[in-house]
């Protein structure tokens, strides 16, 4: 049974690097520093995420119907896939995250009506 490369240690989370690669077919075996490939790098559910995004073409309609998600949340979904290899997500000026001002509010360092005012204030940029 194969098994499909790992791409951070299953021990400390750190980046793993292949020393090795052998073919089966020939009996080659080739031994040095070899780089995984940018989505070898992803977890499974953010691969499985871009295998949606590829079959449904990018049409978010489509993944929020085939992943039970609302639209947010597939945004974000997406820009975790993108920082996860290795780009910048830029976020649109003068737009709270919601996820950060929600985790302020579960944290107590806002008030309820802070909280408010700030998801209030984002919608309308």
């Amino acid at each position: 049974m194969k098994h499909e490369v790992l791409g951070k240690c299953p021990v400390c989370d750190n980046e793993l690097q292949i020393t090795e690669i052998h073919c089966y077919h020939c009996d080659t075996t080739i031994r040095g520093e070899f780089d995984l490939c940018k989505f070898c790098k992803l977890t499974g559910p953010q691969k499985y995420f871009i295998e949606v995004f590829i079959k449904s073409r990018g049409n978010i309609k489509e993944i929020e119907k085939e992943l039970g998600i609302s639209y947010p949340t597939v945004r974000n979904k997406l820009d975790e896939v993108i920082g996860a290899l290795g780009y910048q997500v830029e976020q649109p000026k003068n737009l709270v995250n919601r996820k950060e001002v929600l985790e302020k509010l579960s944290r107590g360092e806002i008030s309820k009506d802070e909280a408010l005012r700030l998801l209030n204030d984002s919608s309308e940029c």
